[in-house]
């Protein structure tokens, strides 16, 4: 039996083509799903259908079509039309004047992320941007979708309304793309919160306890939903993966997916991460879903869409799933304190904060972030991270400005009201004045210091206002060569080397093989007890395959570097600190 409880709207037909899709699954094993797709009431002599190159809410080109196979397409006395294709994503058809073309081709599924299509014996899932063509020009046509599981006792979960068993309705692409589609054994939990239906649905086997996640998630929804007054659905599923390692999300308007480790939810710290994750994609209905960038307003699906406010997107959202759990009580004001220390300390280890602004970050996701390379953490900074870091700055500030009396929640509200309900995209330039209306202060040394700007972030100066500082620790206290090691298959591998280091100005690169030092073999786990026998100032003699060519350099040590960032109460707090600290943390 299907899921989808949703009575499907009426949709008022005022176009004339009219998609139909039957997505197959016979021989799950294969990997391959079977894509029939039918455009009745066609007119012209040809027929173009282009597949998305990229999905919303994963900013990289994916090339989704690089999975299709055997693609062929009929009139409607089923004689073979001729087909070609004419871009990486495009194919066109010559109709021959038949109203009906069927199109058939194949879908390899063998990536199991939030943002792919996976099919095994075990289940289909597939992102609609990965597996569906959309006709240009008609992408605002309804579009029915039929399911034939693998096995008749499969079951089928996605948000779209059921308009009869397996067939479900889409009002237009946008809304075909954000509906992921579950075939199979799932597991379905029914809950309420607020008087919405909720689902949690799993696939996967783990040491997930489903009552006690609900029970959370049920937290975090109240919280969010009060900060913005509301649930603006009837009903929300939470569609998560159990796989063997990764993880991740994709956010979509009435359903997230999420992809956790299988055995990583026992209780504390892992469990808090779950939360985390839950909590930043159910942010995400409103930030980014609805709130959102004008140059994503209106989807180009055949190329990269760019905005500069990704840092307020992802990164505000980032901050706010640290805070969540806490205003939550999942977990106390210290777990918080020491979550939000850990984000500091990857942001202060990461050299590229000081080489690439925020907002090029965010305009540069389409060919950085998601392709790291080893010079990566020299050269670039990611927008989720630092814009974690200033929403954190700005909203200290508008709490120290205000006095408490208001926060970023308020800029969240009033992007909601202004933007947000009736889905218009904000400018780069709205969303400042909007902050500035908050704060009541002018931002733009603020803006062209720390986001269009590359200068340290003083962090100590706002969290002054609660009472907290930031103090750098050095947990190793050895001379430093600025590179990092690893194992791979019997070798210790130079991982990445840090700007301007001992290691980078001797000359050695990323990849190189590390063999000894001063003549005696080196392994990535002995590498910190052997540099303490070193003093800063004082040369060793480090040989490494550079490429394939053995060679020793002479390295002189640097001082030691921080490791590690905490953020502590200060000793004597005033009254007003005590006050805009309990209001910051507390529930």
């Amino acid at each position: 039996m299907t899921q989808s409880t949703v009575i499907a709207p009426t949709i008022v037909q005022d176009c004339l083509p009219k998609l139909v899709y039957e997505i197959a699954m016979p021989q799950p094993q294969s990997h391959l799903f079977e894509i029939k797709l039918t455009v009745c009431n066609w007119s012209g002599e040809l027929l173009d259908l282009k597949m998305p190159v990229w999905t919303p809410g994963s900013y990289l080109v994916r090339e989704y079509s690089k999975q299709l196979q055997d693609f062929i397409a009929v009139g409607d006395r089923g004689d073979r039309l001729a087909t070609k294709k004419v871009a990486k994503h495009h194919w066109q058809i010559q109709t021959n004047h038949h109203n009906q073309v069927i199109i058939n081709y194949r879908m390899f599924a063998n990536e199991l992320t939030v943002r792919t299509n996976h099919l095994d014996a075990t289940h289909g899932y597939f992102n609609p941007a990965a597996l569906c063509f959309y006709v240009p020009e008609y992408e605002h046509c309804p579009i029915e979708i039929t399911i034939v599981p693998a096995d008749p006792s499969w079951k089928v979960t996605t948000p779209l309304p059921e308009i009869s068993p397996y067939t479900f309705l889409a009002a237009n692409f946008d809304t075909l793309v954000d509906s992921p589609f579950e075939i199979g054994c799932q597991q379905i939990y029914d809950f309420n919160v607020l008087d919405k239906l909720h689902q949690l649905v799993i696939w996967g086997e783990g040491n997930l306890d489903p009552q006690l996640a609900i029970n959370d998630i049920k937290k975090i929804i109240e919280v969010e939903a009060k900060i913005f007054g509301g649930l603006p659905y009837e009903q929300y599923i939470f569609l998560l993966h159990l796989s063997p390692s990764g993880g991740g999300g994709l956010e979509h308007k009435n359903c997230c997916s999420l992809l956790y480790p299988r055995f990583s939810f026992q209780a504390g710290e892992k469990h808090n991460r779950f939360m985390q994750l839950v909590a930043h994609e159910f942010f995400h209905l409103w930030n980014v879903k609805r709130i959102r960038p004008a140059a994503l307003e209106k989807f180009d699906y055949e190329r990269e869409n760019y905005t500069p406010s990704l840092w307020f997107s992802e990164g505000t959202t980032s901050y706010y799933d640290l805070l969540i759990p806490r205003r939550a009580g999942i977990y106390d004001q210290q777990e918080f304190l020491a979550e939000l220390s850990k984000e500091i300390t990857r942001f202060m280890m990461t050299p590229g904060r000081l080489v690439q602004p925020l907002s090029e970050s965010s305009f540069d996701a389409w060919i950085k972030l998601y392709r790291p390379d080893p010079n990566s953490a020299n050269s670039q900074i990611s927008y989720y991270l630092k814009g974690e870091m200033v929403t954190l700055l700005l909203d200290l500030l508008i709490r120290d400005r205000t006095q408490g009396h208001k926060s970023f929640d308020d800029v969240l509200v009033a992007m909601w009201e202004q933007f947000g309900k009736a889905e218009i995209g904000f400018t780069e330039t709205q969303l400042q004045q909007i902050i500035e209306s908050i704060a009541n202060q002018d931002l733009t040394e603020f803006y062209d210091r720390y986001i269009h700007g590359v200068e340290e972030l003083p962090f100590n100066d706002y969290l002054a206002a609660v009472g907290i500082e930031l103090k750098s620790i050095n947990t190793n206290n050895i001379p430093s060569l600025g590179i990092i090691v690893k194992s791979e298959h019997g070798k210790e591998i130079i991982k990445s080397v840090a700007s301007n280091s001992p290691a980078q100005l001797a000359g050695v690169d990323a990849g190189d093989e590390l063999l000894a030092i001063d003549g005696f073999k080196i392994s990535a786990d002995k590498l910190t007890d052997r540099l303490k026998s070193y003093q800063v100032g004082q040369q060793l003699e480090l040989t490494i395959f550079h490429g394939d060519r053995l060679i020793t350099v002479p390295i002189i040590l640097a001082p030691s570097q921080p490791d590690q960032y905490q953020l502590d109460q200060i000793e004597h707090p005033t009254d007003l600190q005590q006050q805009l600290f309990k209001a910051w943390v507390n529930l």
